[in-house]
């Protein structure tokens, strides 16, 4: 958008307010090169003068700039729909535990509601389409549950992070409707998403997460991987429920057309569909490299003398292993 508007005002020069030592001036330049290369790019805290937020605040005063930061409360704060980052001032020092007044979207886990908030998130193809039954767009739920995480504490994370540019940095995030929904969308994957499809989101998911955080959103590879993920959410259709209780989200129950649970198959009580006795030859053959090399440490370390073909011992099972 920052770059569709330049080109609609025929503005050639981009100017941000990015310090040289966060991933967001990086993230902002290489978008904006990987869109409009001929676009230049102007970055006063890299040029100026200016070399701290003290430097900023009493510039502000100066030339009569309204902000809301001051020396007492110098945080350096990113907000949208989606989340709050905070950083500096007493969260520079990891010792320091952040103090109460950091929180804009959340309230303190002390101050949350000592009874329990429930809600239901209904999910189509894995896009969240209605909460506690009312159907909404997606804007309209993400606000629906800023409010009722924020009320319960949900989604506060102080985290200590490792830069793109080479070092670490610490942040409090406050991302309350944020949190509600991945845990949500989480435990309607593990109803309906077999094994190794989920095992492999997982391992991508990582991938993605870097490419987002390091600003290589308009690369093949993060489109290649949404691909993907848009493949595995075909079937991520369902309710679930979660429990909202003292900065905890904890998903229920759930509930799905697609659901590969099957209550027949996974009761502990009597049913008619599942024969137990087929798990011992299921067993013999997954294990059967882990026989095949136990045999061949002992004969190696000369425990079994003359063990002869491994093949027949095996095949012949017994108890001549000791």
């Amino acid at each position: 958008k920052l770059v569709e508007v330049a080109e609609a005002e025929g503005a050639f020069i981009i100017a941000h307010g990015c310090t040289g030592k966060g991933n967001d001036q990086v993230r902002f330049e290489t978008t904006i090169k990987a869109l409009n290369p001929a676009i230049k790019i102007i970055a006063p805290w890299r040029t100026w003068d200016l070399e701290s937020r003290e430097d900023l605040i009493d510039y502000a005063k100066a030339h009569n700039i309204p902000i809301s930061q001051t020396t007492e409360k110098i945080y350096s704060r990113d907000e949208n729909i989606w989340h709050i980052s905070h950083e500096g001032g007493n969260l520079e020092n990891p010792w320091n535990e952040h103090k109460d007044d950091i929180h804009v979207l959340s309230v303190p886990i002390e101050q949350a509601p000592d009874q329990p908030t429930f809600v239901e998130i209904e999910f189509e193809q894995g896009i969240p389409v209605a909460v506690d039954g009312e159907k909404m767009n997606a804007v309209k739920v993400l606000e629906t549950l800023n409010t009722l995480g924020s009320a319960n504490g949900v989604g506060t994370i102080d985290i200590i992070e490792n830069r793109l540019v080479g070092m670490k940095s610490r942040g409090v995030y406050e991302t309350p409707g944020g949190t509600i929904l991945y845990k949500a969308h989480t435990a309607l994957e593990k109803l309906i998403l077999d094994r190794d499809t989920m095992q492999y989101k997982n391992i991508v998911a990582q991938k993605y997460a870097q490419l987002v955080y390091d600003g290589l959103w308009f690369t093949p590879v993060r489109e290649a991987i949404a691909a993907f993920v848009d493949s595995t959410q075909q079937s991520v259709t369902g309710t679930v429920k979660l429990k909202l209780y003292k900065g905890s989200a904890v998903p229920v129950a759930s509930k799905s057309l697609y659901s590969l649970y099957s209550e027949e198959f996974a009761t502990f009580s009597k049913d008619e569909v599942y024969d137990q006795s087929d798990a011992e030859g299921f067993i013999n053959l997954f294990s059967l490299p882990l026989k095949i090399r136990a045999i061949q440490k002992q004969q190696l370390s000369g425990e079994i003398k003359g063990a002869g073909n491994l093949e027949k011992k095996i095949l012949k099972g017994g108890d001549f292993i000791r």
